[in-house]
């Protein structure tokens, strides 16, 4: 398939296909799907491997490959790459589905995952910080566990060792995530105004699972994490789990000052999470000079007639747009004209 104009407009009804089409252009763009963590799933029934290729922005030709046995393995321009990583960056996306609206709806950790995305696409080095802090924490809790039925007698300088290792890393990741924060804030307030005909002001406040002191400074923050690391320890080998951290952190989303997740309408909450999807995609774009590729599946759905024309404004004029629908009673006029339409069925493979 060739994308030939900014807006690719793909209709059809349900199970044929839509979803699949920009699952794999995430994918092979972030490494990630908003759909499934397990590569098993990605894969057709009875076959062992799955493809996706693209031609990127200057002829770049990016392969990422899934099988069953063996993992993943990924190719730039035919050269098969030792870091996954080394595949981001020709083909940045951004991308949106009615599963994202669990970002106000659900539990903090969707937020921190969210907002580590954002980090990762800013700083692709972010992934190795949050690997390092999750294997110790992981070997942390693990430590605890075999203590409960053994002794020893250098746990306490076992332990020092640990606090100041994750004291560190738990720095670096708070800084980055409020730091992005920061920079997406006026972003998606300005977005929310836009989209809401200037009805509701968005705010997202960041709130760290560790007490952090004074100004951003790494050296400050560090020493004042490894203290709380060492007092909460009776509490930590009571509960068997760490109680401060970055795995604490939570993203408050207020809308006109009350939170989101329990006043907010559906047609509000999706507001919201299209808000903090076009901030997340201006602020990439700002950073790199050329805006990602923004998909939104399904998106119209729960939103009242003012806000579909209001979104369907701001998108794709300055930036390549993915569009999925079930029919094109919404798209009209311009919008519709100035965009490639493709038929969903189309897109089945037997």
């Amino acid at each position: 398939m060739e994308l030939t104009e900014k807006r690719l407009l793909i209709v059809g009804p349900n199970g044929v296909g839509k979803s699949n089409l920009l699952e794999a252009v995430e994918l092979i763009g972030s490494l990630r799907s908003h759909r499934s963590s397990r590569d098993q799933d990605l894969i057709k029934w009875n076959e062992d491997r799955a493809l996706i290729r693209a031609i990127a922005t200057e002829n770049e030709q990016l392969e990422l490959q899934f099988r069953r046995k063996g993992g993943r393995q990924a190719r730039r321009n035919q050269k098969v790459l030792t870091r996954q990583l080394d595949l981001i960056g020709p083909l940045r996306c951004v991308g949106f589905s009615a599963l994202d609206l669990e970002l106000v709806r659900g539990e903090p950790a969707l937020r921190r995952n969210w907002l580590d995305r954002v980090v990762q696409q800013l700083e692709p080095i972010y992934s190795d910080l949050l690997a390092r802090y999750s294997k110790l924490l992981r070997q942390r809790s693990q430590l605890w566990r075999y203590w409960r039925n053994h002794s020893e007698k250098d746990r306490e300088v076992l332990l020092d060792a640990f606090d100041v290792q994750m004291a560190l890393v738990s720095t670096r990741i708070h800084r980055r995530r409020k730091r992005a924060l920061s920079h997406l804030q006026p972003l998606a307030a300005s977005w929310q105004q836009r989209l809401s005909n200037g009805m509701e002001a968005l705010n997202l406040e960041y709130s760290p699972g560790s007490y952090l002191t004074g100004e951003e400074q790494e050296e400050p923050w560090r020493i004042s994490i490894e203290k709380q690391l060492a007092e909460q320890r009776l509490e930590e080998e009571r509960l068997g789990s760490c109680k401060v951290g970055p795995h604490r952190d939570e993203v408050e989303i207020l809308l006109n000052g009350t939170p989101a997740r329990r006043f907010g309408s559906a047609g509000q909450q999706r507001t919201i999470v299209l808000a903090l999807k076009l901030s997340e995609l201006e602020l990439i774009g700002n950073l790199y000079g050329d805006p990602p590729l923004l998909l939104l599946d399904d998106v119209l759905a729960e939103l009242d007639q003012t806000r579909q024309l209001l979104l369907l404004e701001a998108v794709g004029e300055t930036h390549q747009c993915l569009v999925s629908a079930t029919h094109l009673d919404a798209f009209e006029g311009d919008w519709r004209k100035c965009s490639q339409l493709v038929e969903a069925s189309s897109l089945r493979v037997d």
